[in-house]
């Protein structure tokens, strides 16, 4: 018993207060222009969380202390706001959430997610969240706010269904159906709402029959549209997940050796699976839909309220 609770303590987060001098982050080769991101290191720990490579190549923690220490941007927000008001900005789409989940615990705190979507919506700027965790329902109010000055969207990530891979894989997330259930409230509130899955992996999510039931779940939750991606296993992220993995399904973990030669799968075995999604979307008929309308602001009431701001 008393190795568990030292094992518990260890893993238990230390936040650490880290103001930042910039806030918006220049991506290249991406849908998207720009990424934001409050917080570093990410406490869901996930198995196969890419980050974790980035983080081994900063030379922090990218095995069993990953998430355990999380750096909070304590002055996001205000640099946000200056570099929004920028002569030289452009509104160019901004991506929450791609080194860390802006819902994690820490976000029902510190509320930066919440404060940069308001700087965002009064800078008439589009932006997209990446999310696990369902405290994003909180926020419904500045999303819909935002909604009305610029395109909002929200991608819920929803690899799989099944209880014991969910529980082996990402061990510190709300459970997927709660997931679900945020999709709901966030599309039965206007704002546009869908389902990642991913990462899928390889023998482990991404059978036809898995497939169809996250669509399906996906389309009764009134999600406006489905996208997939398999697994990318890089170095830093590849030593931890086959780890995890080789405790327990030791046979998989030997597959996945075999299958992951570099951090990418076959673009074969990847056409696959990305064949499998698209037939399971088509078998349930979800595709890219809008919720209902969120009455846009007059673009002179969204300048006054900037310039008021």
């Amino acid at each position: 018993m008393d190795e568990v609770i030292a094992s518990y303590a260890r893993r238990m987060p230390e936040y650490r207060d880290e103001p930042c001098t910039t806030a918006l982050t220049r991506v290249k080769g991406m849908p998207f222009r720009w990424s934001l991101n409050p917080y570093t290191g990410c406490v869901h720990r996930c198995t196969f969380c890419y980050v974790r490579g980035f983080e081994q190549r900063a030379q922090r923690a990218s095995g069993e202390g990953y998430g355990v220490s999380i750096r909070v941007k304590t002055n996001l927000v205000e640099v946000l706001e200056r570099e929004l008001r920028r002569r030289s900005w452009q509104r160019e789409a901004v991506a929450i959430g791609t080194g860390t989940d802006p819902y994690q615990p820490a976000e029902g705190s510190y509320r930066l997610t919440r404060g940069c979507i308001s700087a965002l919506g009064r800078a008439r700027t589009p932006f997209s969240i990446v999310t696990r965790g369902p405290l994003i329902v909180r926020d419904i109010d500045v999303l819909q706010e935002a909604a009305r000055r610029a395109d909002v969207t929200i991608h819920v990530s929803i690899p799989t269904l099944d209880e014991g891979i969910w529980r082996q894989t990402e061990p510190g997330t709300a459970p997927p159906r709660q997931r679900l259930r945020a999709i709901r409230m966030l599309v039965d509130a206007g704002i546009r709402a869908g389902v990642g899955m991913a990462p899928l992996l390889p023998g482990l999510t991404d059978r036809p029959e898995q497939l169809v039931e996250v669509a399906r779940a996906a389309r009764d939750a009134g999600a406006t549209h489905l996208w997939s991606r398999t697994l990318y296993l890089a170095p830093g992220t590849r030593e931890h997940f086959l780890g995890e993995l080789s405790k327990v399904w030791p046979e998989e973990a030997e597959r996945y050796e075999r299958l992951y030669r570099s951090a990418y799968l076959s673009p074969s075995l990847d056409a696959a699976v990305r064949d499998r999604v698209e037939h399971a979307a088509a078998e349930v008929d979800i595709a890219d839909r809008r919720p209902r309308p969120i009455r846009p602001e007059p673009a002179e009431e969204q300048l006054s309220l900037w310039a008021a701001s």
